[in-house]
């Protein structure tokens, strides 16, 4: 198989060392990657097609824009200081472009001069841009015009998507252990022990030779994205925590119930069904309904013995009981 091997050792205080993150200008920066090109948008492609006039006003209007894009490398180093990592699952964007707009000059060149080692040169008028003394703040400022443009308007159904996913995939680390949590997580990652100690395979398809790193007892941090590539991303270096960016289950937009199912309980609740685990907050913005009337329906699912509520914090997360698995993997 081509590519080559990163082995993450861990230990059994990683557990409860690692922990979840979502990040809004994560999010953005891919969302640019689909629409300029760099990527294709996939499963995205109904929301590319919503954007793509929205992006090519950016282009236009947004000083710094091209020069930003212009960076994207698949398979290489892109520059770190337009995607610090994220602190937490409801981060604000406004305090992630803080981090961006506090990066020093000097670190910004140095990862911009990284970026373009081994590269064509850009176009005249894109290196000038790159070497401008406020080329922090400029781009600071792309990203926030395109959070505002392309990610902001449906930002209520992509985080729903993300928070559910951190919401099994941390319940199953936490219950189950590592083999749990990465199961599903993508083919290119597999989880091997011997016993007591483990390590956590992740095969990266672009070129480089096999590494071998260690937790120590730091944990892992595990970023979903919606608008990401499909496999994983290892961010492995001082820049960051050891962290997996991988795509979010549910991403490829709606599921769609069997014609059994739907006849059997009504269309609307066997999607709700199926987007199980989440909270009746997370269904509204998945399927673009009031809380009200979703509450209806979760609490119609519940008096069937379909669902079951578990309290988590200040919300309730329902999941299927086992009653809605057979329902769900039979209909």
């Amino acid at each position: 198989m081509p590519g080559w091997m990163i082995r993450i050792e861990v230990s059994p205080q990683d557990v409860m060392a690692s922990r979840f993150a979502i990040s809004p200008l994560i999010e953005t920066l891919h969302a640019l990657w689909a629409l300029s090109g760099a990527r294709e948008a996939g499963v995205l492609l109904p929301w590319a097609e919503r954007r793509r006039e929205p992006y090519q006003r950016l282009l236009r209007e947004v000083d710094g824009t091209a020069a930003l894009v212009a960076l994207f490398r698949r398979g290489k180093y892109n520059v770190d200081f337009i995607a610090p990592p994220p602190a937490g699952l409801n981060v604000a964007i406004e305090d992630e472009l803080r981090v961006v707009r506090a990066t020093p000059l000097a670190q910004a060149r140095e990862e911009i001069a990284r970026n373009l080692e081994g590269r064509q040169a850009p176009a005249p008028e894109i290196m000038a841009t790159l070497r401008r003394p406020d080329v922090v703040p400029l781009f600071a400022g792309v990203l926030e015009a395109a959070w505002r443009e392309l990610v902001a308007p449906e930002w209520p159904r992509f985080h729903a998507i993300l928070e559910r996913d951190v919401i099994q995939r941390a319940g199953r680390l936490a219950a189950y252990g590592w083999g749990a949590a990465l199961d599903d997580l993508s083919p290119q990652v597999r989880w091997r022990t011997d016993g007591r100690y483990g390590h956590i395979e992740v095969r990266m398809e672009s070129e480089g030779a096999d590494e071998r790193h260690r937790l120590g007892g730091r944990g892992l941090l595990f970023v979903p994205t919606v608008f990401g590539p499909p496999g994983v991303g290892a961010y492995l270096e001082d820049a960051w925590p050891y962290a997996l960016l991988y795509p979010a289950r549910g991403t490829a937009a709606e599921h769609a119930p069997s014609k059994g199912l739907a006849r059997l309980i009504g269309r609307t609740r066997a999607a709700i069904l199926l987007e199980m685990p989440a909270t009746t907050t997370q269904l509204a913005a998945l399927h673009g309904m009031s809380l009200g009337g979703t509450g209806d329906h979760v609490a119609a699912l519940r008096g069937a013995g379909l669902v079951t509520g578990t309290r988590v914090g200040r919300s309730v997360v329902y999941h299927r009981t086992p009653l809605g698995d057979a329902l769900v993997n039979g209909g």
